[in-house]
């Protein structure tokens, strides 16, 4: 996780204000590449899940398509900052061009290790224990990913850094090549019992059709929509929140208060552990929800950077409670699905929530449209900022991020499995496995 976070939060934290602010390219043009770049994700996800399950080699379903998809990526994490410049069409062009080859490649290798987690890790008790090392490590990503840029780009939002964006892509794109490769030669066990599996994993269509069919997934699926759209809209504002709302140009002083919030969620990794064994998945998710809706508040009063030390510390509780229970809930649906169905497909189900949350990306950007057309900001300009902009920016760090969480409870409120049922789920699942065992030593 530490490669994929490092990946995605660098291309998260950066993307969207080098293409609007640096670059120049208009608020809507963006919300159309965005959208076309989502909809290609919708398609690329799930694709990649029916292959990766249907994948049997000597060396596993997942590793083959890990090591294909990294040197591209690394390639691409550079490639991300040489749009060329002699007109905004060949720019935005550029742009929709380039972010569906990275998603492309960071699909191969996000889907295939994040699918690796519950075929690794069976009951609830080792995979809170697991996940609690991996989201720790995540968050070490996103405090890294999310500072480490700064140091190469003194301002974000200033055009005469813009060269600076391609010398700090070089270097997460080697950070994240070591990392890739220290998991690839010591990170990857895939299970023996599951090695026959990828013989009856089901067709593209048949595998969307029927996951989308499950109840417990779906329920899972729009509270992780839900979950993504705000991961997604902190990270792609902090820049413009903190130079407006906030008045802190430096993107070294940006980049630290976005870490505060990831080394505070890192610290409360722990308590979500905790109660996630106590609680069961489906009431641990709703509380870290509704957490995650508090914690927030601030953002729609504080003025100064040291109010705002304060108020980043507090979104990292809300923001570790959400990020810990989404990894163990898909894998629940995934154990439940196994006893139904006799096979394992983490790959269908991670491409198949891919599908449904990198949608969250349309309806991210049609936000941030929204709040900017109505606050003058079809075009970057930052001379024109008013309280208008200011309000703009604070509604889209708390009001529509709410709203979203609030959806998220209510579909959670749905979910079927409870503690209860997930304890006789694992009871009956170790038996399969032992069957499957049995079949693969005769």
């Amino acid at each position: 996780m530490f490669a994929d976070n490092t990946a995605s939060q660098f291309f998260a934290v950066l993307v969207f204000v080098f293409y609007f602010a640096i670059m120049g390219v208009p608020i809507l043009w963006l919300w159309l590449a965005f959208t076309i770049w989502s909809i290609w994700n919708a398609i690329n996800d799930p694709l990649m899940g029916v292959i990766s399950d249907k994948t049997h080699s000597k060396w596993g379903r997942r590793k083959p398509w890990i090591v294909i998809g990294i040197i591209p990526l690394c390639i691409i994490l550079i490639l991300l900052w040489t749009p060329p410049s002699d007109s905004l069409l060949s720019t935005f062009i550029y742009f929709i061009i380039i972010v569906m080859v990275f998603d492309a490649a960071f699909t191969m290798f996000s889907l295939n290790q994040t699918a690796l987690f519950p075929e690794m890790y069976l009951d609830l008790k080792e995979r809170a224990k697991a996940n609690n090392i991996i989201q720790i490590f995540s968050i070490f990503a996103l405090v890294f990913a999310s500072i480490l840029p700064s140091f190469f780009i003194p301002v974000y939002r200033d055009p005469q850094y813009k060269t600076n964006y391609i010398i700090a892509g070089a270097f997460i794109a080697i950070v994240v090549g070591i990392a890739a490769l220290i998991f690839i030669l010591f990170g990857i066990k895939e299970r023996i019992e599951f090695s026959k599996d990828s013989e009856r994993a089901p067709s593209f269509f048949s595998s969307i059709k029927t996951s989308l069919g499950n109840k417990s997934f779906l329920r899972f699926v729009i509270a992780n929509f839900m979950v993504f759209y705000v991961f997604g809209m902190l990270p792609t504002l902090n820049a413009l929140y903190a130079s407006f709302v906030l008045g802190v140009d430096s993107s070294l002083m940006q980049s630290l208060l976005l870490g505060l919030t990831f080394i505070s969620a890192a610290i409360f990794m722990f308590l979500w552990r905790f109660l996630s064994v106590r609680w069961g998945v489906k009431k641990g998710h709703i509380i870290a929800m509704i957490t995650l809706i508090i914690c927030l508040i601030p953002f729609m009063f504080i003025t100064t950077f040291q109010q705002a030390i304060y108020a980043y510390l507090l979104a990292g509780v809300g923001l570790s409670g959400v990020l810990f229970f989404r990894a163990v809930t898909i894998a629940t649906v995934i154990d439940e699905d196994e006893l139904k169905t006799g096979i394992r497909r983490e790959g269908v189900y991670y491409g198949t929530n891919a599908l449904i949350t990198r949608l969250s990306t349309i309806a991210m950007f049609a936000s941030i449209s929204l709040v900017f057309i109505n606050i003058g900001w079809a075009e970057y300009n930052p001379v024109g900022t008013t309280s208008q902009t200011i309000l703009g920016l604070r509604l889209l760090f708390f009001v529509f991020p709410a709203i979203a969480m609030c959806l998220g409870i209510l579909a959670m409120s749905g979910f079927s499995i409870n503690k209860a049922k997930h304890q006789q789920i694992k009871e009956e699942i170790n038996k399969l496995h032992d069957k499957k065992r049995e079949k693969i030593s005769v």
